[in-house]
């Protein structure tokens, strides 16, 4: 243990881990030192001869395993950001080990014992406000967990759980052997037309970076991908990138996806089962605002009819100038961006090249600082003196109104080869007052293109949105205002936690944000206003696509969770069938085929639950038509009551109540159908 980081006090500003030190053989002994510690802390108190109550039990619990938990956090952000062999080999390890060990914990019946006797006892212990919903969180996720099953239910439960942390540990690894195997190779001038000259120098750099034998190069990034397809006037190149981002994981041999979904599917619904419920997504949506498959299904098909609608008219628009161009063929999947690229061009004089030197990553990252201080009142001040895991990372103090210490907050804002694809918030210490006052580590990852060197870093706008998506999160964790930990941040149901992100969103596209922050990367010119109205006015454009895309893999993720294992044996014919029962038009892609579908697979944060980001987004468009109505988007008095109940309040009441206390009453569906102009796009 000599040596290792992780049995240290952290000297560092805001004891930030000290990356410089952490290699990756200090994981696992950190690793399992933190089990056995937290073991030996858990059979304290499972035989505690004291009557258990609220003290001596459950704020004991919530003591526990903070050792484990130091070395969890920093090992899961780096796996995801900093991923070599070796640190997948550590990967593989701890998955397994961390899976039998959570089992231990939640399948302990003493343990359960005594915060069932404490549960029981509730109504008369004086307990209220935060203490009773901790009460009530922990023994919810114990039962969910499965500790009222007999000894046999227990131990294949905990089989089931060690299985599926090591299949989706292999999935996640999978997909990213697949990306970084795969490198579009682009060789001079006629490989380039239509690609813009700032995409160009980045891909002449990528391919340099990775000494490939060609002039230039396309990883498999989202950005990149998407970009290519926007502008590159080669349809076969279009179509070799697209097929090869759809294939990821799901390309055959040792890195196919396949086996692993259906080996998941079927130990999802076997433990589901086990609890009491007739499918994984019955047990999973027991603990949401949706509450049941039909609820979110119900969301699904009024939405999906309008999208679908919607998306037939724009494919033929788009159809009709591929006529006029001379085009003798069907629009395909790997045209729709192009075409619809240029169709914005025709239609709202938007040029995206154009457009994203209006966006430079700078200007974003301030924009949204910008709206955090009017919203509620914080300041960011970049530090240089924090460790970073990465020269990319950059680090940013905030403090409040008064200068006090808030958060501290990491950008990890540029793809590579270690990196997983995506974009992300994640926390390396979660907000909390029990034990002592602790203050938030909250990170950012997203996969924007690096430009070369010199060059400025410039985001589409749909990167820009990703950008004020993750920090909504990031905001989310760093006002957290709770007590226990478990309560904190984002620690919220999967259908309430995008509410915070999707909301923030909004603010991106005010004219007094883009007037300010949307400025040339070389001139420094502001966003011609003329520029900004045609933004504004072009915010549905493509809506049909865009809903078809997302909905798509929300109906497979909740059809394969509903569906007998027998029927998901064979997950790609599964996913066919369901894309044809719903209609899916063939030149819409999904936005995420299984074999790549990490938010359901890579672990369980969003199985069954993908539905999530519509859901909360009538809960989004509904809040903002809340600031939208006062006539002042950043009125203050709603910002505090926003920042009360949702951004700061953790899982201090149900979702619902939460909802209500900030707006006055749950919203419909109403606003997200007008938000998207699918109001009237009827079938």
């Amino acid at each position: 243990m000599d040596g290792n980081p992780f049995f240290e006090t952290w000297n560092t500003p805001f004891s930030v881990p000290p990356f410089e030190r952490i290699g990756t053989a200090h994981f696992l002994p950190a690793i399992e030192a933190g089990i056995a510690a937290q073991t030996a802390e858990i059979e304290a108190i499972a035989s505690s001869p004291e009557p258990a109550d609220f003290a001596n039990t459950i704020e004991a619990f919530e003591r526990s395993g903070e050792a484990l938990r130091r070395v969890v956090l920093v090992f899961r952000n780096l796996s995801g950001t900093l991923s070599d062999e070796p640190m997948r080999a550590v990967e593989r390890d701890a998955a397994p080990l961390l899976a039998r060990h959570r089992s231990a914990v939640y399948l302990n019946p003493p343990l359960f014992a005594r915060i069932d006797a404490v549960f029981s006892a509730r109504q008369s212990l004086g307990l209220n406000g935060e203490p009773m919903r901790l009460l009530e969180r922990i023994h919810k996720n114990f039962v969910r967990a499965g500790a009222r099953l007999d000894t046999d239910g227990r131990a294949r439960l905990g089989e089931i759980t060690e299985r599926l942390a090591t299949l989706g540990t292999q999935f996640s690894q999978n997909i990213l052997k697949d990306e970084t195997a795969f490198t579009l190779k682009l060789h001079g001038d006629a490989d380039l037309q239509g690609l813009p000259e700032e995409f160009r120098a980045g891909a002449a750099a990528l391919a340099a970076e990775r000494g490939i034998d060609a002039s230039h190069a396309v990883s498999l990034s989202r950005g990149s991908v998407e970009t290519f397809l926007a502008y590159s006037a080669r349809r076969d190149l279009r179509e070799t990138l697209l097929n090869a981002f759809l294939a990821r994981g799901g390309n055959g041999g040792d890195s196919d996806n396949s086996a692993i979904i259906a080996q998941t599917a079927a130990l999802r619904a076997e433990r589901a089962r086990l609890l009491g419920y007739a499918t994984y997504a019955d047990y999973k949506l027991d603990d949401t605002m949706a509450q049941t498959p039909k609820a979110v299904r119900g969301l699904l098909d009024r939405v999906w009819s309008a999208g679908k609608a919607q998306a037939a008219r724009e494919q033929g628009r788009l159809q009709e100038m591929i006529r006029a161009e001379g085009g003798n063929f069907a629009l395909a999947a790997h045209d729709w961006r192009y075409y619809s690229e240029k169709l914005l061009r025709a239609d709202y004089s938007i040029d995206e090249a154009e457009l994203r030197s209006y966006f430079p990553l700078d200007g974003m990252i301030e924009a949204a600082f910008f709206v955090a201080g009017k919203l509620f009142g914080l300041a960011f001040e970049e530090r240089r003196d924090i460790p970073l895991y990465h020269p990319d990372v950059r680090a940013f103090e905030a403090k409040d109104a008064q200068g006090r210490h808030v958060a501290l907050f990491l950008g990890d804002y540029f793809a590579r080869p270690s990196k997983h694809s995506g974009a992300w918030m994640s926390a390396f210490r979660a907000q909390r007052r029990f034990g002592g006052q602790t203050r938030p580590v909250i990170v950012n990852v997203l996969n924007a293109a690096k430009p070369a060197a010199g060059n400025p870093a410039l985001l589409s706008l749909g990167e820009a949105h990703t950008l004020f998506h993750e920090f909504g999160h990031a905001l989310h964790g760093m006002l957290s205002n709770v007590t226990y930990a478990t309560l904190s941040g984002t620690a919220v149901s999967t259908d309430f936690v995008e509410l915070p992100s999707q909301l923030f969103e909004h603010w991106l596209l005010r004219p007094e944000v883009l007037r300010r922050f949307a400025r040339h990367a070389r001139t420094g010119e502001a966003l011609p206003e003329a520029l900004l109205e045609r933004v504004r006015a072009a915010r549905r454009f493509n809506q049909g696509f865009n809903t078809v895309e997302y909905c798509a893999s929300a109906y497979v993720d909740l059809d394969l969770h509903s569906a007998p294992p027998a029927e998901a044996a064979d997950p790609m014919a599964f996913e066919r069938a369901v894309l044809a029962r719903i209609g899916k038009p063939n030149a819409i892609p999904m936005r995420h085929r299984g074999p790549h579908f990490s938010h359901v697979f890579s672990g369980e944060g969003y199985a069954a639950g993908y539905y999530s980001y519509l859901w909360s987004e009538v809960l989004d468009a509904d809040a903002f038509a809340a600031f939208e109505e006062t006539g002042d988007a950043f009125n203050p008095e709603l910002a505090a009551k926003l920042r009360e109940f949702i951004y700061s309040a953790g899982n201090l009441r149900d979702p619902k109540e939460a909802y209500i206390a900030f707006r006055g009453r749950l919203p419909s569906a109403d606003a997200l159908l007008a938000k998207r102009g699918l109001s009237e796009a009827t079938a």
